[in-house]
């Protein structure tokens, strides 16, 4: 595993991210993604699907990519649904 890669969260605690979404609202495949980023493509899926979660330095990188501040993309807590009725 590369260096940019951490499987899971050491505390337990789930890092929530919203790449998916910001990929689609971007017309960004997995691919190009990954291209742009130096990693493997298949490492933006684990991270989509929460299988692993990106180091400190990857976040960011990520975060610059889609020139959002990075709790944009990450948070330790869930995003809430898009269209979901507000609380």
């Amino acid at each position: 595993m590369a260096d940019d890669e951490r499987r899971g969260p050491q505390s337990g605690d789930s890092v929530h991210n919203r790449i998916a979404v910001l990929r689609a609202e971007r017309g960004v495949s997995r691919r190009e993604l990954a291209d742009a980023l130096g990693v493997h493509y298949q490492t933006v899926g684990y991270l989509e699907r929460g299988e692993y979660s990106p180091s400190l330095h990857l976040a960011l990188r990520i975060a610059a990519f889609f020139d959002v501040p990075v709790e944009v993309a990450f948070s330790i807590e869930p995003f809430a649904r898009i269209g979901a009725p507000s609380a």
